[in-house]
């Protein structure tokens, strides 16, 4: 069953001939590596009344090869549901495994039908991996890029925002039925909610609303601690030039960033229930990222923070200094093991090319997933965008002359 209902041809478009010659690369390349090496899964036994979820997010480009990784060697640690933090599909250029597959097809794929496509590309192939797990899908700034927008994500990824345990709380909370793009929801004595900076602010609205949830938090026996998640981390964290501190045309961007940190910094501290702050948009695995000097002045204790932006993009080069435990040119997701108290134990779960299911590779040309994995990197291929970008960029759509004046 072909992927793509795009133009049917049998030439290879000039515009992938890239591929072609990384192809020929990449077969050299498998031939002269090894076997991958063996990992050995953290699945632990629960003890009494935990239970575990499933996070990471950035699952453009290499994505709808990674994520049915991340499904398939996910499924040991039973998660309750997986969370995607932002970023589907890249939009601006087309993604490298929609590109591969379109060629092992011989299907011409075009930007016109790449933007059109994208979206039901990442349900298709990417939602679809995880079964019956529930799948919580967040807005990341690639979700805003024209010709895509908050609108349409919210129309496209409607039945997602829907959740019933979503639906179910917007009842409880007795706010609209129809959902927007940030959310939350409790589950296991941990109050789970959604913060959307996908244009790289909060609105005045959103910081409200996580206001009033958080004054419930407070006053709710049954939530013992909170989880938020969002794309773009906060300012002033160790990926500080790549977050909401380093956006300067943005002028709402830092200031809404600070005025979250602080509600819920001071949420921590005057309920004493854990708070966990999860981000993506940085292509890599960092712990601790609140562990800054700026963060901690007169002593103050930073908030837990992490991110898992490891779902398939094009991985980055890690800033410096970093953790001694942060991980450049991973994919994976970060486990949340919740015990029976509510407070929450995170580790990261690498993925490898060995963990991509067969029936996956099979959509594929031989060496595109060797590909994704020995490659898609900055700091393994130059960076230059016509050295490194196998697929072409997407120009965002011009607006339609207006009909000569009679």
């Amino acid at each position: 069953m072909s992927r793509f209902r795009g133009d049917s041809g049998n030439a290879i478009p000039r515009q992938f001939g890239a591929l072609i010659f990384v192809l020929v690369c990449a077969t050299v390349a498998a031939a002269q590596s090894a076997a991958p090496p063996e990992h050995k899964s953290t699945s632990d036994p629960l003890p009494a009344g935990s239970w575990r979820f499933i996070v990471s997010g950035d699952s453009r480009n290499c994505g709808d090869i990674v994520m049915p990784a991340i499904a398939a060697h996910s499924a040991q640690f039973a998660p309750a549901f997986y969370w995607h933090l932002g970023d589907l599909r890249a939009i601006y250029k087309i993604d490298e495994d929609m590109a591969y597959a379109a060629q092992k097809n011989h299907e011409a794929l075009r930007c016109e039908n790449y933007q059109r496509l994208a979206w039901d590309d990442f349900v298709e192939n990417q939602i679809a991996a995880f079964g019956d797990v529930p799948f919580y899908v967040g807005i990341g700034n690639h979700e805003v890029i024209p010709p895509k927008n908050e609108e349409a994500f919210q129309r496209h990824f409607f039945d997602w925002l829907n959740l019933p345990a979503l639906q179910n709380q917007r009842q409880l909370d007795r706010e609209p039925l129809l959902p927007e793009p940030y959310y939350h929801w409790t589950q296991g004595g941990v109050d789970f909610i959604y913060l959307n900076n996908a244009s790289g602010f909060f609105s005045d609205d959103q910081q409200t609303w996580l206001i009033r949830r958080l004054q419930s938090a407070t006053s709710n026996p049954d939530v013992k601690s909170v989880v938020v998640g969002m794309h773009e981390a906060l300012p002033d964290s160790i990926a500080n030039d790549h977050s909401m501190g380093d956006n300067t045309a943005e002028p709402r961007a830092r200031p809404s960033g600070e005025n979250v940190y602080k509600a819920l910094w001071a949420f921590r501290e005057n309920t004493k229930k854990p708070v966990y702050v999860l981000a993506t948009h940085s292509h890599f695995y960092m712990e601790g990222i609140f562990d800054t000097t700026k963060l901690k002045v007169n002593g103050a204790e930073p908030l837990p923070g992490w991110i898992v932006g490891t779902g398939g993009a094009v991985r980055y080069k890690l800033p410096a200094p970093h953790p001694p435990t942060a991980k450049k040119d991973v994919y994976g997701f970060l486990v949340g093991t919740v015990s029976s108290k509510g407070t929450i134990q995170f580790s990261f779960e690498e993925v490898h090319e060995a963990d991509v299911p067969e029936h996956v590779q099979q959509l594929y040309p031989q060496n595109a997933v060797p590909w994704c994995f020995q490659h898609n990197s900055q700091n393994i291929d130059p960076t230059a965008p016509d050295i490194n970008d196998l697929t072409p960029r997407c120009p965002p759509p011009q607006p339609k002359a207006a009909p000569p004046a009679h």
